[in-house]
């Protein structure tokens, strides 16, 4: 056809949000006490409405769910929802939605649409895995005591494990990583501690732009807050410098040390485009740099093999505070540990990606052949954001670590 009216451009976008079988079927079963109904809600809802420029399809995807479960229209609900789930809505994006709606559509309502949206979920083989609220499992949720006030969440029972998330992200970032610590999945049970650095996730962001030593200051409190020292630290890019530090400068708190995909010093270009960072969020906020740092922080097969995760990473990105974010760059690009690692006394583990640019092996190799005894594990398939993009890999070197490090 070299012409289309409403009802054309209606079904293409029907098509595109409810799928091909769906809209087959209710066209091809069209009777003619229903056919003007079906042509007028193609017409005017789906070219009139879902046509309008003002709103993406997954906004107003997510629009349906909320107001067909705030009305009860289960089956409406369904439908919509079983389309985004196929459609490629990110998970956390419909549960933030049912979540939403729990608060303005009550919890009754909330709880059956939870229940829908796993049946779904479990029906298409996305349902993700378990998260058990039981003793000892269940992530508790803390703040600091001493200021700025740092957002803590505790887990498990066992060896003390902290872990340190990267530029930009928050605790979230190690959830499964942390499950399986506390459940005893990578050898012996451990108490988990993820917390989110200053500028971060719901922690302060104290004004004025941020040094290493005060990510360090923060790190040490934390511990000595928890009084469960020496403890196993864990950290990822910037959470790596920051337990550079935490041994260099109070080795009475670190028994064991992982730095993962991370750096000592920077060159001198790259302290040049740390200071370009600042000043362009300072200005134009973070969208201005979050494609950038997720090319960055996720290679690109994996970008294109799980754009559910590469979305979360995205839309963390996003909610940072720009002003948070600012100053952690800020002592991100200024760390400067190089000349004292050979003062680092503890087994250590240093990760690498072969594949990541922000932090390339040699950085990582630097870091090696300066502190005494250091193992170096380079993973051939990651890039910035190990622990999410070869999980497996990741959990297997520290479990392997934790079992012969002395």
């Amino acid at each position: 056809m070299t012409r289309e009216d409403d009802f054309d451009r209606g079904v293409k976008n029907r098509r595109a949000v409810l799928g091909d079988a769906w809209v087959d079927k209710s066209l091809s079963k069209a009777t003619e006490f229903n056919a003007d109904f079906q042509s007028l809600i193609t017409r005017f809802a789906w070219n009139d409405i879902w046509g309008r420029p003002g709103l993406d399809h997954t906004t107003r995807r997510l629009l349906v769910l909320g107001m067909t479960m705030g009305l009860a229209r289960w089956e409406e609900f369904e439908l919509h929802c079983g389309a985004a789930i196929r459609g490629g809505v990110p998970l956390e994006m419909i549960k933030e939605t049912l979540m939403q709606g729990a608060i303005y559509c009550g919890v009754p309502a909330a709880n059956t649409a939870f229940k829908i949206t796993m049946d779904l979920l479990r029906e298409e083989g996305k349902l993700p895995g378990p998260a058990p609220l039981s003793a000892g499992v269940r992530a508790s949720s803390h703040h600091t005591f001493s200021a700025p006030q740092l957002h803590v969440a505790l887990q498990g029972q066992g060896t003390p494990v902290v872990l340190s998330h990267a530029l930009g992200l928050d605790m979230a970032m190690w959830e499964g990583f942390a499950a399986q610590l506390a459940a005893g999945a990578l050898g012996q049970p451990h108490e988990v501690l993820r917390y989110d650095h200053r500028g971060h996730g719901t922690s302060a962001v104290p004004a004025g732009l941020y040094s290493m030593d005060d990510l360090v200051d923060d790190a040490a409190r934390v511990v000595r807050e928890w009084g469960r020292g020496p403890v196993v630290w864990i950290g990822l890019s910037m959470g790596a410098m920051v337990g550079q530090g935490l041994a260099i400068r109070h080795p009475e708190l670190v028994s064991r040390l992982v730095l993962a995909n991370t750096t000592s010093r920077y060159p001198e270009a790259g302290v040049a485009s740390w200071k370009q960072r600042v000043a362009t969020v300072q200005a134009q906020g973070m969208p201005a740099v979050a494609d950038m740092v997720v090319e960055r922080y996720l290679h690109a097969d994996f970008r294109a093999a799980d754009p559910a995760a590469t979305n979360a990473i995205r839309t963390r990105l996003l909610r940072d505070d720009p002003a948070g974010y600012a100053a952690s760059c800020h002592a991100v690009g200024n760390v400067d540990w190089l000349d004292r690692l050979h003062q680092v006394r503890c087994p250590t583990l240093v990760i690498a990606g072969a594949r990541d640019a922000g932090a390339p092996p040699a950085m990582s190799e630097a870091i090696a052949e300066r502190i005494p005894g250091a193992v170096l594990r380079i993973i051939d398939d990651a890039s910035h954001l190990s622990v999410l993009e070869t999980p497996d890999e990741f959990s297997a070197a520290v479990a392997h670590f934790m079992k012969t490090a002395s």
